[in-house]
């Protein structure tokens, strides 16, 4: 009998320090979820003064806020491209918003090796939930062929221009939405995306996941359902009605990629961000309702400076904080942005960084979290170490940006040091900024430093290779 009970004993004892162990050594599930066009200062934590963000407040308050961190590029693909690829602008596959005939943009090559494969090869369960545009669907840069087992949102940017449109897409399927018809305006496509994306968290709690969520809000059009978040702001603001183009209003004579009239932009600009704030606190909610809270990496940014269309005014919220330029800007305005990293028991709580990183840093970062070997060809430099507060970080020699677009421009930091180079087509000047002491780009420098413009001049030719695609 003493002998069953000590049996006993020392099967409970091996399967409690079993199951503590598997808990242990359980990989993090991580959440990315990335905002559209939301600019440097459009979060309270960031200096927001105008509305607040309180859920994304909590998480700086619980984790890391990063205060050099940039965005892949300054419009909304090429960002995306070189977060799941690891590769600046110059390399990476999808350098521009280039549209095609039908719904979806150029793909990305199927032999691009994304963050998602890389995760979903180490056993993860992956999603993709909100804008894709990487790729139309069934094409190679299609969500369900870079990596991610379910994709529920947008493919196509220009669809995305819509917040009531007809359908999202469910993997290869068309999920239709209740009342909508590019006529009527029931059912808010972001509220769908978020249904789907909590599913996603409780669908995959006893295993590890990737939930990429690359939410839609704040972009154009600027329009909010008619309930108690936008009455929150409704004749706050001294608005500036935006009258729109032909074919702006949901009707017969629509026309899906423009934007919608509104008389109230500003006040429907803060229920946008406010409505996208409380999904951050929902996604935080369930998870801590699923019990895996403390197991689990959460990291908010956004894909690029913010936008002024369908009658947003990012002068009027201050939404560049201060620094030059917006979307589509090589300049601090158009590319840096807020980041925020929360892991309980791992990244100290309330803590500040200003180590300078970028979107490619996110696929070797997670390789390491992982721990699985980090791809030879990409950009990227883990940034683990810095969310971990040790002393080992790694630095970049510097950063690089390109667009082909708005006449070619291309930019570079390396160190405090900061080139920008507009009008590239037409042989362009090269500006040159010292960031500590000019972080709002004023004082070109370029005339008096010769030999770092120099420098910046090698960088910008050695870090483009020639894309058929996206020709600088």
């Amino acid at each position: 009998m003493n002998q069953l009970i000590l049996l006993l004993l020392v099967t409970f004892s091996f399967s409690a320090c079993t199951e503590k162990e598997m808990t242990k050594n359980q990989k993090p599930n991580i959440v990315y979820i990335l905002a559209d066009d939301l600019g440097y200062g459009d979060l309270s934590c960031y200096g927001q003064t105008k509305f607040e963000t309180p859920n994304i407040d909590q998480l700086a308050a619980k984790g890391m806020k990063f205060t050099q961190h940039y965005s892949g590029a300054a419009v909304c693909a090429p960002s995306r491209s070189t977060l799941m690829t690891g590769q600046h602008t110059g390399h990476t596959p999808i350098r521009g918003n280039r549209e095609l005939d039908k719904e979806g943009q150029i793909p990305m090559i199927g032999s691009a090796l994304t963050v998602a494969e890389i995760l979903k090869d180490a056993g993860y369960k992956t999603g993709a939930f909100g804008k894709w545009g990487l790729g139309f669907p069934g094409s190679e840069g299609d969500a369900n062929n870079q990596g991610f087992d379910e994709f529920y949102g947008y493919n196509c940017q220009r669809m995305a221009h819509r917040y009531y449109p007809p359908y999202l897409r469910h993997n290869q399927e068309k999920e239709y939405l209740e009342g909508n018809d590019w006529t009527n305006t029931v059912t808010y496509a972001p509220d769908k995306i978020q249904e789907a994306t909590l599913q996603f968290l409780e669908d995959n709690k006893d295993t590890c996941f990737f939930a990429y969520v690359p939410l839609v809000l704040p972009h154009a059009e600027l329009i909010s359902p008619n309930d108690s978040i936008l009455k929150m702001f409704e004749g706050k603001f001294d608005e500036i009605p935006y009258e729109g183009l032909s074919g702006s209003d949901y009707g017969p004579d629509m026309v899906k990629s423009r934007y919608c009239t509104q008389k109230t932009p500003f006040a429907a600009f803060a229920a946008m961000v406010t409505r996208m704030d409380i999904y951050v606190g929902q996604i935080t909610a369930k998870l801590e309702e699923l019990g895996i809270a403390d197991n689990t990496i959460i990291m908010f940014t956004s894909d690029n400076g913010p936008h002024a269309a369908g009658g947003a005014n990012p002068a009027y919220f201050n939404s560049s904080a201060g620094f030059r330029g917006i979307k589509r800007d090589l300049y601090e305005g158009g590319i840096r942005c807020p980041f925020v990293a929360v892991w309980p028991n791992k990244i100290k709580a309330g803590s500040t960084s200003d180590h300078i990183s970028a979107f490619w840093d996110f696929l070797p970062t997670c390789a390491e979290i992982v721990n699985v070997k980090t791809p030879g060809n990409i950009d990227g430099i883990s940034f683990l170490p810095e969310l971990l507060g040790q002393d080992n970080q790694k630095q970049h020699d510097h950063l690089y940006w390109e667009f082909a677009h708005k006449g070619g421009r291309q930019a570079v930091r390396m160190g405090d040091w900061k080139a920008v180079l507009y009008g590239l087509h037409k042989k362009g000047e090269l500006e040159l900024y010292n960031l500590a002491e000019d972080v709002a780009e004023t004082n070109n420098v370029a005339d008096k430093h010769p030999d770092i413009v120099a420098k910046m001049k090698e960088i910008m030719k050695k870090d483009h290779v020639d894309s058929e695609l996206f020709p600088l």
